[in-house]
């Protein structure tokens, strides 16, 4: 009986534990992750961005599926390949294009870079140090050397705002009920307080167009009180010349790219104040 119960499990979850991490990976996403090498295999470009769109664009029409991370009890790395959010959609990429770029194409080094963007100084130490706010990503995954933020170059200008949306909204959060947990999260809301960020006005994509690239992570900045950021892609100039997001969107509930240009798509787009630009950096 203990070995069927073993075997089930096993079916079920594939889970290893260690001091440094502890891994979710269904034997399904396994055998999707070794598909996704085997797909990519040929994609490296010597543009990185267009490394980023070409393996962002092995994902089209996978669904889009939210709240993947919230599993159990205890966090842990969570690999799906099977359904995405905006935001795991652009992890996923990074983390396969960098694999890519490096030539490690086996599962531990994937869920190695992985973690190192998904967690604050790449350090899994619960649920309070995952990069819950977009702005913490960008700036951490900055001082990692992974990204840059460009948006300031590009025209963007600052904005001093309370980032405290998980804090005032405790009850949407199930990992919130641990006492434990919320603490770190009201503590990480506290350092953001200290921070500015910048955002390119709405108005002023179009015309600063040209200076975003294939490859570019664009977060949609918010007038939302509490969030900085409702929705992340990334940038791919399509053949009509203009830039368009690729992403896992909440409108066709599928990876895909806007049909129309991002300055055009932004404005239907509730409570949008403008976009964050960053951009992978080559190695």
């Amino acid at each position: 009986m203990r070995k069927s119960q073993l075997l089930l499990c096993s079916l079920l979850f594939v889970v290893v534990n260690s001091v440094a991490q502890q891994i979710t990976c269904s034997p399904a996403d396994k055998e999707a992750f070794e598909n996704k090498t085997i797909e990519i295999d040929g994609l490296l470009e010597a543009d990185f961005g267009k490394t980023m769109v070409a393996v962002g664009k092995t994902f089209l029409e996978i669904p889009y599926v939210a709240k993947t991370l919230e599993i159990g009890d205890t966090e842990t790395l969570v690999i799906n390949l099977q359904g995405l959010d905006c935001t795991t959609y652009v992890e996923n990429v990074l983390a396969f294009s960098t694999s890519l770029r490096d030539g490690k194409a086996d599962f531990d080094s994937f869920i190695d870079v992985l973690k190192t963007i998904r967690y604050k100084d790449g350090k899994l130490d619960g649920y309070g140090s995952r990069l819950h706010y977009f702005t913490e990503w960008i700036r951490n995954n900055d001082q990692k050397g992974l990204v840059k933020d460009i948006t300031s170059e590009i025209g963007g200008i600052a904005i001093q705002k309370d980032i405290n949306f998980m804090g005032t909204h405790r009850e949407l959060y199930p990992f919130l009920k641990d006492d434990r947990n919320f603490e770190k999260i009201l503590a990480t809301e506290k350092e953001l307080a200290k921070e500015s960020f910048c955002y390119l006005p709405q108005d002023q994509i179009e015309a600063n167009e040209h200076l975003i690239q294939t490859g570019d992570i664009i977060a949609l900045a918010t007038s939302i009180k509490g969030l900085d950021v409702t929705h992340t892609g990334i940038a791919t100039r399509e053949k009509d010349g203009r830039i368009h997001l690729l992403h896992a969107s909440t409108g066709s509930m599928q990876v895909e790219v806007s049909q129309l240009p991002l300055a055009d798509y932004l404005k239907k787009v509730n409570k949008n104040i403008g976009i964050m630009v960053v951009r992978p950096m080559e190695n």
